[in-house]
């Protein structure tokens, strides 16, 4: 077996991605996503505008040939040389397993080694802004391997973040934490099979295994594909053998409320979301007001209401286009306007834009999904000096409609996100495929080819976005007023 740094990175993530990645049909493999491959692409990006300043050596050797790297890397170290570029290092455990650490640099400094008197340090150049513990893990790993190579421990090994710039790994605190991931791993992947399906969709999203994955959970119709079940809950669940939706559907709470990672709000939720799927449904979540009043209060309909989504660009901190649909119900009109930066230096003059369109509508809520919209117009008041009697009037308004569905409604759906609710409500985006990472990839290709194409999908992309809230509002409004109606009859 070999085990070299991906498979260990991979493992942390999902040790069953790891599995797959040792043994699986690379058929299944999904094909990259244009976010992933956009990823890939400034990942190479920042590699070599770190280098850019650097002289270094590089091994020659054929792809994943690790032999031939080991053996072309070890030679460059025996020299002295100052900088060795992916370099590959060996070493077998007592198992028989082969590790492979192949560091993105390795970087002389003073000390005694196998080699003389210089040892190598190895240095992670990461497209991250902060020093996950997955890549300290990793960084750790390397100096394990670099140990047995070169006879002499590295004091520290360094992480080069994005925007932050170099990063002490604390060794004697990681490397235990890292020997423990490692003899779990050798464990797992020499089990004969394969570790069970469980579908966590933010760590999931960007796996090449996802499909494969995801269309075993739905044939099981897996626990994990409730919102609300975590590993540590499944773990729970699996000891009372409440292994299926019907199970834990018909369980009393208070049977989990005692448990670990459980506590009584979180059992009843988990019941209640339970019989939702299994009913496919829509659940009242009892709060004990008037769900009527709760729609007046907490879910306003007025003459004129607007319906917002920002698309933003994290890497460049930019926000690219505020989207707004005018919904008049007045005069039964619907108006989008995208307010769109076609160039980053142009974000100041759209988010003035912005601020001219919703103050033409002084009284009208805002109703956005999730506080990322709120969050964003605050920061960009702040960063452009808008007065606060332009923003905090503003900022009442909003009405975030996300956290207004999880705390009155359980949905039969499989995550509480847009697209999830709004599917099962049955509004369908004109591009099925479309989401927040691929209206990133493509604002990135507009950038670079000029090509409108993109900017066009990004509006359609957006609008939709803007759409489904408003049919989500509708629907939030609609219900709680006929469970009142039907509460009288």
């Amino acid at each position: 077996m070999i085990i070299d740094a991906d498979l260990l990175l991979n493992y942390q993530r999902c040790n069953r991605r790891a599995f797959l990645d040792l043994y699986g049909d690379v058929d299944r493999r999904d094909p990259p996503n244009d976010y992933l491959l956009k990823l890939l692409q400034d990942s190479y990006a920042n590699h070599q505008a770190v280098l850019a300043e650097q002289v270094f050596h590089r091994p020659g050797y054929s792809h994943r040939d690790w032999q031939a790297g080991a053996t072309a890397t070890l030679a460059l170290m025996q020299q002295g040389v100052e900088r060795i570029y992916q370099g590959v290092l060996l070493t077998t455990t007592v198992e028989g397993v082969t590790l492979v650490s192949n560091p993105d640099l390795l970087i002389r400094e003073p000390g005694l080694s196998e080699f003389g008197d210089w040892i190598y340090v190895p240095t992670e150049i990461k497209l991250g802004k902060r020093p996950k513990l997955e890549y300290q893990i990793i960084a750790a790993f390397h100096t394990f391997v670099l140990a047995a190579v070169q006879g002499a421990w590295a004091e520290t090994a360094w992480l080069i973040l994005r925007e932050k710039g170099a990063y002490s790994v604390d060794l004697w605190e990681v490397l235990p934490r890292m020997q423990e991931i490692l003899e779990d791993c050798i464990r797992d992947l020499s089990a004969p099979s394969e570790p069970e399906v469980f579908i966590t969709r933010n760590r999931c999203s960007l796996c090449h295994w996802f499909g494969h994955c995801y269309a075993i959970a739905k044939e099981e119709n897996h626990l994990s594909l409730l919102p609300g079940v975590t590993p540590v809950r499944y773990q729970q669940l699996q000891a009372l053998n409440m292994t299926t939706v019907r199970s834990l559907a018909e369980a009393n709470p208070a049977q989990l409320e005692p448990l670990p990672g459980f506590g009584g709000e979180a059992a009843r939720k988990l019941v209640r979301q339970a019989r939702s799927t299994l009913y496919d449904r829509a659940l009242l979540i009892e709060t004990g007001q008037n769900p009527a009043t709760i729609a007046e209060t907490e879910v306003p309909t007025a003459a004129v209401e607007l319906y917002f989504d920002i698309e933003a660009e994290p890497a460049l901190n930019l926000v690219y286009l505020h989207g707004v649909l005018v919904v008049d119900r007045a005069s039964n009109t619907q108006v989008f306007h995208p307010l769109l930066a076609e160039r980053p230096e142009e974000e100041e003059q759209v988010w003035q834009q912005f601020l001219d369109l919703v103050w033409q509508y002084p009284a009208a809520p805002i109703f956005h999904f999730c506080p990322f919209e709120v969050q964003t117009v605050e920061r960009l008041a702040t960063l452009y000096g808008t007065p606060s009697h332009r923003i905090q009037p503003l900022v009442t308004r909003f009405v975030d409609l996300h956290e207004r569905v999880t705390r009155l409604v359980t949905l039969p759906v499989e995550s509480y996100a847009l697209k999830q609710i709004a599917r099962w409500l049955g509004f369908d985006w004109r591009d099925p495929a479309a989401n927040g990472a691929q209206s990133i990839y493509w604002y990135a290709q507009w950038l670079a080819t000029g090509d409108r194409a993109y900017l066009d999908s990004i509006l359609t992309y957006n609008e939709d976005d803007c759409r489904a809230t408003y049919h989500v509002k509708d629907w939030l409004v609609n219900f709680l007023q006929t469970v009142y109606q039907v509460e009288l009859a």
